[in-house]
C-alpha cells in the first residue's frame, strides 16, 4: 500500500474510495464503473491542486519520502556494464557512498551516490545515508580514478548530512569532506551532480561540486536540515516548517538565487508516484548537461568549473 504524507489525507480519502469500487460487485442500478471514473478524476484534480502550492515544508516531507527512488535505483535504470568499486584504500568500506564504473547511455562513466536504502534493514546497512570518512574519501578516490582515464563524473545525491558520530570526527570527517570538494574542483572531466531527495550540508556539496548542478522538482538542498535550523534558532523543532521557509532549500528558491543549474520535473504527486518516470526525465536532463561538457578540454572544465562556485554569493555582497 502507498504511504500518503499528512497533507495527502484527502486524496488518500478519494483513492481508497475509488479501490473499493473497484473490488465491489455492481449491484443493481449503480454503474462502478462511472462512479470510479468520477472519483479518479476528482482525487487526481485534488493532487494537482495539492502539489501546485507545496510548502517548502511539505517538500521537505515529500524529499524524505520512504518510497521515493533512491541512489541505487538510479544507477540500475541509467547505468548498464555497472561495476561497484569499494574501499578508501586506508580504512574501511563505507556503504552509504555507493559507486563504480559503468556506462550511460553508451559511454563510459564514473557514478556515485549517497544511498539511504530501501527497507530498514538496508537502511541500517547503508547509515541511512549518512557518510563517515571513510566514504568520502572512497568517493575522493574514484573521482580522482575517473580524471586519470577522462571519463565524466554523474553522482547522485541523498543525504541528511554527514555522519555525527565521535568516531567520524574522530578519523577526520571535516577533512574528509573538504578533499572530496577539492576533488570535484579539480577534476579534469565533466562533472554532473543531481540531489534527487535530500542534499543536506557538507555531506552533500561533497559530492555535489560539478560543472552542472540538478534538482528535482521536490527535492531540497540545505545547509542544515529544517529541524536543525529551528533547535538553534528557536530551541523548539517543532518550528520546523517556519525554518524551512527561511532556508529557501526548495530547487525554485535555489535556481532564482543561481546556486542550480537547473530544475528537473517530477510526475504529479511526486517521484515516489511513477519512479520509472522521474528516473527517465532525470536521464534525459543529464544527456543534456553532459553534451555541450563533452566538447572542452580539461584545463577549462576546471577553471569553469572554480569559477562558477567563487561566483555564488558576490551579487549579496555588492
Amino acid at each position: 500500500m502507498r504511504m500518503f504524507l499528512d497533507f495527502e489525507k484527502p486524496i488518500a480519502e478519494l483513492e481508497g474510495k475509488v479501490e473499493e469500487l473497484r473490488r465491489m460487485q455492481e449491484p443493481d442500478g449503480i454503474n462502478i464503473a462511472e462512479e470510479v471514473a468520477r472519483l479518479t478524476d476528482k482525487a487526481d484534480r485534488m493532487l494537482r491542486a495539492t502539489y501546485a502550492k507545496l510548502t517548502p515544508w511539505q517538500k521537505t516531507q515529500v524529499a524524505r519520502h520512504p518510497e521515493r527512488p533512491k541512489a541505487g535505483d538510479y544507477l540500475k535504470a541509467l547505468i548498464t556494464e555497472y561495476t561497484p568499486l569499494a574501499g578508501d584504500r586506508a580504512f574501511a568500506e563505507d556503504a552509504a557512498i555507493i559507486g563504480g564504473l559503468g556506462r550511460f547511455r553508451g559511454r563510459s562513466v564514473m557514478v556515485l551516490g549517497t544511498e539511504k536504502g530501501a527497507d530498514t534493514e538496508e537502511r541500517v546497512k547503508h547509515n541511512f545515508g549518512m557518510a563517515r570518512p571513510e566514504g568520502y574519501r572512497k568517493a575522493r578516490r574514484l573521482i580522482e580514478l575517473a580524471g586519470r582515464f577522462g571519463l565524466p563524473v554523474l553522482t547522485f545525491v541523498d543525504t541528511s548530512g554527514a555522519f555525527p558520530g565521535i568516531d567520524a570526527e574522530a578519523r577526520g570527517q571535516a577533512e574528509a569532506i573538504a578533499r572530496s570538494i577539492e576533488a570535484c574542483l579539480e577534476a579534469p572531466v565533466p562533472f554532473i551532480a543531481t540531489i534527487i531527495g535530500e542534499g543536506g550540508s557538507g555531506g552533500a556539496i561533497a559530492l555535489a561540486t560539478g560543472d552542472a548542478v540538478l534538482m528535482l522538482e521536490h527535492a531540497i538542498y540545505s545547509v542544515i536540515s529544517p529541524e536543525g535550523c529551528a533547535a538553534i534558532l528557536w530551541k523548539d523543532a517543532g518550528q520546523a516548517p517556519a525554518a524551512a521557509e527561511a532556508l529557501k532549500l526548495t530547487a525554485e528558491d535555489l535556481k532564482r538565487l543561481r546556486l542550480i543549474d537547473a530544475i528537473v520535473p517530477e510526475p504529479l504527486g511526486g517521484a515516489h508516484r511513477h519512479a520509472e518516470e522521474a528516473i527517465a526525465h532525470v536521464g534525459d536532463a543529464i544527456a543534456t548537461a553532459l553534451a555541450p561538457l563533452l566538447m572542452m578540454d580539461g584545463a577549462a572544465l576546471t577553471a569553469r568549473r572554480r569559477e562558477k562556485f567563487l561566483e555564488m554569493g558576490r551579487d549579496a555582497l555588492l
